[in-house]
């Protein structure tokens, strides 16, 4: 027999990152950079320089297929702009919708862009519309399609006027009628506009097989400008059931119809923001997905709503809220799903290098598993408001609160991770103690006004031994104010709500000395911090920009402490730091001048319009009640 041939042992080299290889730069642009499109599904962000950096297809909470925002143009982008230096770019929503047009001012012309997410029938697609406006504009279109968060390239066919893209269960369809081709996994199309000529493409999701796993047909082809047209009428006729009538119309308008457009429609459920992973300090690990929704913010969304005339959509969230958190009390969660999902595992994304180099890209959130006490004083809130809504929910809700408020009797004595979701471990937390006050206070109240079942008398005598331990243990003397934590000397500005939720009065010495002392002590240069990162552990490397909404909250306790000029004055600084399309991130960075955080943040937006119908007098605590 022949000699064997000793095997040669091969070492398999580690795979190499694809950006670093290429030594690709980082794609996203600035935050305040970014419009937002949607078809109340799911969203996409695009820059002035006509790149969508992000989306997530089929919903708000899919992976992404555009996910350059956080990496590389080699993790997913579509972009279509001009060749040629770009000397101006003008941008607004038309008329009342969400519509964008960009207006693009060249050396050679002008051409405006149309992006469009037409509301939604079987399939979701994005529409932009290039117009020549005036003179001869070359163009160029680059789609990269990255699916699973810029991770996965499709396999790209050629069809009839245009491309299909297919990996695994996803497909992308893009329709044109320019002339394509591919150029180094991007597909590139070249072209000309000048006055009344345009150019129409048209991207849509659709699964890659049916139900019994054959292959789907090709997505049904539609005119651009009819769905224009469908779309135009849509957010229209939206805007138009609007019955806010006062101070800042037309800034409310907008970021109501933010709040829609961040709302799953088949469920009710209202996303905190569309993105994930967008730092809240540039290069910084406080980098967290919001593509869920969080009970807490139900009672600002219902009172916000249901002031703006949106019933529909106020008994929407709330049978979403009755769905989700149906079940044992003891399993309520922070944070769902936008279906009312419970498992929300959080992962890292290694292989973006994340906005700015921010690492590392958080898909997921742990949050989902913490125990904030808060939380239920926030849905017993949005329960108290049930009786507003047809009988079926009423009595179902009434049951529900029973049965929560039975539980918080029992837990509301153990430390929490509060309304931060901080990482340091847990504490008492001021906040968290006066919200599990709230749930005790409104279910008692509900109780005497509709009859409904409970151990009232558990109940009273609880929210009692509460309020006096919160004041006992809560409250610091020499600083004159309410305290992060019991026994701490840390300033939070989440207590600006105490007064606010009708704990205490808010002429009570005690709220006015804690609004003082924030302002004193949390705000920089006019804007107002959650609470000292470098001072207070929670878990996490110091450092954040000053948090909007606690910036707002700051607007509505000085406008009802008597201080209106100053209110005002800080409600006027704040609308200045939106985009030029009125869109809010979650914090912003004072020095650098920019938006930080997820974008846009629903929080920022309920928080504004909060502020503004607190100016106009259309609401005003009453006693014991922030949310009717």
């Amino acid at each position: 027999m022949p000699e064997k041939k000793p095997v040669k042992k091969v070492e398999k080299k580690p795979e190499k990152d694809t950006a670093k290889e290429k030594k690709l730069p980082l794609h996203g642009s600035r935050i305040e950079d970014y419009a937002l499109i949607g078809d109340c599904e799911t969203a996409a962000l695009v820059s002035r320089n006509g790149s969508i950096d992000w989306l997530c297809w089929p919903s708000f909470s899919s992976g992404a297929c555009f996910t350059a925002l956080l990496g590389t143009a080699d993790h997913g982008f579509w972009k279509i702009a001009p060749e040629g230096k770009v000397r101006e770019c003008r941008r607004q929503y038309a008329g009342q919708t969400l519509i964008l047009e960009s207006t693009f001012v060249t050396a050679g012309g002008e051409v405006r862009i149309t992006d469009f997410m037409p509301p939604r029938s079987k399939c979701s697609s994005i529409v932009r519309i290039v117009e020549g406006i005036r003179g001869r504009v070359k163009m160029r279109m680059d789609l990269a399609i990255r699916f699973d968060y810029g991770r996965t390239i499709p396999w790209v066919t050629s069809i009839e006027g245009g491309v299909r893209a297919i990996a695994g269960p996803d497909m992308v369809v893009l329709r044109c009628g320019t002339r394509i081709k591919g150029e180094g996994m991007t597909t590139v199309s070249e072209f000309t506009v000048k006055p009344g000529h345009s150019e129409s493409f048209i991207l849509t999701y659709a699964s890659s097989q049916d139900n019994q796993g054959h292959d789907s047909p090709m997505p049904e082809i539609f005119k651009a400008k009819d769905a224009l047209a469908d779309t135009t009428l849509f957010w229209q006729e939206w805007r138009g059931r609007n019955t806010y009538r006062g101070p800042y119309e037309e800034d409310v308008a907008r970021s109501l119809m933010m709040l829609k457009a961040m709302t799953y429609r088949p469920s009710g459920g209202i996303v905190a923001a569309v993105t994930a992973g967008l730092p809240e300090k540039i290069g910084g690990a406080r980098n967290w997905d919001y593509r869920y929704c969080w009970p807490r913010d139900t009672a600002f969304t219902l009172m916000t709503l249901l002031r703006a005339g949106y019933q529909e959509e106020a008994a929407a969230w709330r049978r979403w809220l009755l769905r989700t958190v149906a079940g044992a009390p003891d399993q309520m969660q922070t944070i769902y799903g936008i279906n009312g999902e419970r498992q929300l595992v959080e992962w890292e994304a290694d292989w973006l290098p994340g906005y700015e180099g921010s690492r590392p890209v958080r898909i997921g959130n742990a949050a989902a598993n913490q125990f904030q006490l808060d939380v239920f004083g926030e849905v017993a809130s949005a329960l108290e408001q049930m009786p507003l809504a047809e009988d079926g929910i009423r009595v179902s809700s009434t049951a529900l609160q029973a049965n929560i408020i039975d539980h918080l009797c029992r837990v509301w004595v153990e430390p929490d991770e509060g309304i931060w979701e901080t990482r340091g471990g847990r504490k008492h937390f001021v906040h968290s103690k006066v919200m599990a006050w709230v749930a005790l206070d409104r279910a008692i109240k509900n109780y005497e006004r509709y009859d409904g079942g409970g151990d009232i008398k558990r109940w009273r005598k609880n929210r009692d031994m509460l309020h006096k331990q919160i004041l006992e243990k809560g409250f610091n003397k020499k600083l004159n104010s309410f305290t992060q934590s019991y026994g701490s000397k840390e300033l939070d500005a989440s207590c600006l709500r105490i007064g606010l939720v009708g704990f205490l009065p808010m002429d009570d010495p005690r709220i006015v000395g804690t609004i003082e002392a924030i302002e004193k002590h949390l705000m920089r240069d006019g804007f107002v911090l959650r609470y000292n990162t470098h001072t207070s552990k929670d878990g996490l490397p110091p450092g954040e920009g000053v948090f909007l909404a606690c910036s707002f909250w700051m607007v509505t306790c000085l406008w009802l402490i008597g201080r209106k000029e100053d209110a005002t004055r800080l409600f006027e600084k704040l609308l200045a730091l939106r985009n030029d399309v009125g869109l809010l991130s979650e914090e912003y960075d004072v020095p650098g001048k920019r938006m930080v955080g997820n974008f846009p943040q629903a929080l920022s937006h309920l928080t504004m319009v909060y502020a503004a119908l607190t100016i106009a007098g259309v609401w005003k605590p009453g006693p014991n009640t922030e949310d009717r």
